[in-house]
C-alpha cells in the first residue's frame, strides 16, 4: 500500500520493507496548458518545459564529497555505480514518471549519508520558463522488483519563480533508510548551480 506524504514528513524505507536492496526514485510533472488565442478561436496549448531530474549524494556533513556524485542528464551514473539516471525526457509529456533514478541501496559508499532528488528546468533563464507554469509534480519511491510504490508526494506548494525543485531525501538513520519529503523551491538556473550550495 502506498504511504502519501505531506512537505516535511519522514518515513522508515528499510525497517518497514524489510529486504529491500534497491528503490528506483520516480519524478513526474505536466506543463501546464496556455491558451493562444487564433483565427477560428481560442485554443489550448502545452508549453515544452524540459524539467531534469538530479541526485545529488551528500556526506554527513551535508556536503557533496566529491564532483561526480552529482547525477544528472550529463552524469548518469556514480562513481561508485550504486545511483542510476534513466535518461533525459525533453518535454515531460505522457502518464508515468518523466524521468527515474535507481538507486542500490547495499552499495553506497559508508560516506554518503543523504541522497537528494532534485528538479531544474533546462534554459529556464533564456526561455523565461519557471515552476509555476508545471503542474501535476510529484515524486515516488518504488521497490523494483515488485514494482511496488512505496510512497508518494505530490508536490502542491505554488512554485512561480522557482527554477529549481528540491524534492526529497533518502538519508541513513541507525543503520536503515528513511525518506523525507522536502519540497523546497530554489533560484539555480543549472543543476550545475544548486550544486555549488553543498560544496
Amino acid at each position: 500500500m502506498t504511504i502519501s506524504l505531506v512537505k516535511g514528513q519522514k518515513v522508515d524505507l528499510t525497517k518497514s520493507n524489510a529486504g529491500l536492496k534497491n528503490v528506483t526514485i520516480g519524478l513526474g510533472w505536466d506543463p501546464i496548458e496556455a491558451e493562444k488565442k487564433g483565427f477560428f478561436g481560442t485554443k489550448k496549448i502545452k508549453t515544452n518545459i524540459d524539467c531534469d531530474a538530479s541526485a545529488i549524494l551528500l556526506g554527513e556533513n551535508g556536503k557533496l564529497i566529491r564532483k561526480q556524485n552529482l547525477v544528472c542528464f550529463h552524469n548518469l551514473e556514480s562513481p561508485c555505480g550504486s545511483v542510476r539516471h534513466s535518461g533525459d525526457n525533453l518535454t515531460g509529456e505522457g502518464e508515468g514518471d518523466d524521468e527515474q533514478i535507481e538507486i542500490s541501496l547495499n552499495q553506497v559508499p559508508a560516506d554518503v549519508h543523504k541522497i537528494l532528488a532534485c528538479v531544474n528546468i533546462y534554459q529556464c533563464e533564456e526561455r523565461g520558463q519557471d515552476f509555476g507554469m508545471i503542474r501535476s509534480a510529484y515524486i515516488r519511491v518504488l521497490n523494483p522488483s515488485n514494482n511496488q510504490e512505496l510512497l508518494r508526494f505530490n508536490l502542491t506548494d505554488n512554485y512561480a519563480g522557482m527554477t529549481a525543485l528540491i524534492v526529497g531525501e533518502l538519508y541513513r538513520h541507525n543503520g536503515e533508510w528513511k525518506f523525507n519529503a522536502i519540497g523546497e523551491g530554489a533560484h539555480a538556473a543549472h543543476i550545475n548551480i544548486l550544486a555549488q550550495r553543498y560544496i
